[in-house]
């Protein structure tokens, strides 16, 4: 069975100028108050770069990508063993 998907959001902030960090948000039942679940430990010298970090380790919460993130539960059909993520943006593939 597939549970409700998650309301997560990769952003990037930058705490200093040239210093980007992505930052992964998760939305809670009221979608005005946002969690955070993880964030990068070293900034990144471009704002693209940030941001495809973010999308990549966002892409690695998710055991299947065809349904998304989900509550506890996960779908039933995915396979997390050996299991590729997409790349940055939907390009190339990155072993996990």
């Amino acid at each position: 069975m597939v549970d409700q998907l998650r309301s997560i959001s990769v952003t990037v902030e930058e705490p200093r100028p040239g210093a980007f960090h992505w930052v992964l948000l998760e939305a809670s039942e009221d979608a005005s108050v946002w969690t955070l679940l993880e964030s990068a430990e070293r900034p990144f010298k471009k704002y693209h770069q940030a941001m495809a970090a973010g999308l990549v380790a966002l892409q690695g919460m998710i055991e299947n990508l065809d349904v998304g993130p989900r509550e506890a539960g996960e779908d039933e059909d995915a396979d997390p063993v050996g299991r590729k993520v997409t790349g940055p943006f939907g390009f190339g593939d990155l072993p996990l």
